[in-house]
């Protein structure tokens, strides 16, 4: 499984990557208000492009269809699994035929508010113990939210027991802490 990355959201042509998306995606994109928002979901689904030739050899553009929470899926393509996400400083995305989910996040916008919210007392205190505190909480927000994405169930009230019982073999998580970005794919 390759994870595909762009960090260098700036220099995204941003009109020919709107020529170059379906429909469905160039109007998604186009919904953000922001020009940073609109690069940012278009690279994401360029990274979906990009897998999906080298991984697959398809080279039109998918369309997507949405499940019950709202998880995406290709149509045409049931054997396909992929999911995107992006954060101010990357897009990213991940191709498989097993279940897989990805998440990326900022650095810079821990709470201690959110880590109650979110985390669960074992969790809370791995992050209390850690040197970088930052680090610790997006870690394990990024393993939450990747396995959530994987199973279709998105961000939901359960945060705080979301791991619980899972194994931790099935995360990989990088940080690129030097580009403000931690990233965790869950595949099973």
């Amino acid at each position: 499984m390759k994870v595909y990355v762009n960090d260098h959201i700036n220099l995204l042509d941003l009109q020919n990557a709107l020529l170059s998306v379906s429909v469905q995606r160039r109007e998604q994109a186009l919904r953000f208000k922001h020009e940073m928002g609109q690069r940012l979901s278009l690279a994401a689904y360029l990274l979906l492009k990009q897998a999906l030739h080298e991984q697959e050899g398809i080279s039109e553009n998918p369309v997507f269809g949405y499940e019950e929470h709202g998880k995406p899926f290709i149509l045409g393509h049931p054997e396909l699994y992929f999911s995107l996400s992006h954060c101010k400083e990357a897009a990213v995305c991940v191709l498989s035929r097993r279940p897989v989910g990805i998440d990326v996040e900022s650095l810079g916008r821990y709470r201690d508010s959110v880590a109650r919210y979110a985390m669960n007392v074992d969790e809370l205190e791995q992050i209390s113990r850690a040197d970088d505190r930052e680090a610790a909480f997006v870690r394990l927000w990024t393993m939450k939210e990747s396995y959530l994405k994987m199973t279709g169930e998105g961000i939901n009230d359960r945060m705080k027991d979301v791991l619980v019982g899972v194994p931790q073999g099935i995360f990989n998580t990088v940080e690129r802490l030097e580009k403000n970005y931690i990233y965790t794919v869950c595949e099973q």
